[in-house]
């Protein structure tokens, strides 16, 4: 990956960025000149990032953080502004997911689903919203999925929280625009990722994303890459006048 400057100058805190969608997004806006606040709660994966943003000369720190508990996101925001002085961009992708129909989603599931996917991106977004503020061209870029769009079977809980996701985007979009501070929301489709081939168990992932991406109109499914370079472009000034967007980044599947 050739180096460059889109971000240059800017600092982003991205959560659940050990593995997948943010490691991926991590990896992509170090290369593109910013400093990088990795959280997550793996701190395996999360040191495997940041030594792989250090490796290029970038600058990087792990955080490890549970992002669906107040005092620990107080914390990683902390350590972020104590380490880079503030920071420009906040990339909420910490998530779980949870394959059931509302009868087999037990109160607790439901709540943890609630917890990690939807409660996170409040939190994250309420104690760094100070921070952004003052920084002047700042960017929320949160991680939802089609899921929130679209019906997809079994998924009651975590097609819920995805929809508050996006339906949060949105006011913060209204309530902050005025502040300097754009919101927006990628809904990325089934992308090959650590949390997926997780829920897949007990088939061959090789086959299982190659049968998938047969029913997507661009014949494939989706990557990593492909999420963080669509985040790259709204954390970028590129997208200086883009806020309150929901992007499906899907292969067409949601457009069929």
């Amino acid at each position: 990956m050739v180096l460059g400057s889109r971000l240059h100058g800017k600092t982003a805190l991205i959560t659940g960025g050990a593995s997948g969608i943010g490691q991926a997004t991590a990896y992509q806006f170090a290369m593109e000149g910013a400093k990088v606040a990795v959280v997550d709660l793996d701190s395996v994966g999360g040191q495997k990032t940041i030594e792989n943003i250090l490796a290029k000369g970038r600058s990087a720190i792990f955080i490890r953080s549970d992002v669906s508990n107040l005092k620990q996101v107080r914390k990683a925001i902390e350590e972020t502004v104590a380490e880079f002085g503030g920071f420009d961009i906040l990339v909420n992708n910490a998530a779980i997911e949870f394959v059931g129909t509302i009868e087999r989603t037990s109160e607790e599931g439901w709540e943890q689903v609630v917890r990690n996917n939807l409660k996170s991106v409040f939190l994250c977004s309420k104690y760094a919203m100070p921070h952004l503020k003052t920084r002047g061209g700042s960017a929320i870029i949160n991680i939802g999925s089609v899921n929130g769009l679209l019906g997809i079977p079994e998924h009651a809980a975590y097609n819920a929280a995805k929809g508050g996701v996006i339906s949060l985007t949105r006011q913060l979009a209204v309530d902050y625009g005025r502040f300097g501070v754009r919101v927006n929301c990628i809904c990325p489709g089934t992308t090959d990722t650590p949390m997926v081939r997780k829920s897949i168990v007990g088939h061959n992932p090789e086959e299982y994303f190659k049968k998938l991406g047969k029913h997507y109109p661009l014949r494939r499914a989706g990557k990593p890459e492909d999420i963080a370079k669509a985040a790259l472009f709204l954390a970028s000034d590129e997208a200086s006048w883009i806020t309150g967007v929901i992007l499906p980044v899907d292969g067409g599947c949601s457009c069929q």
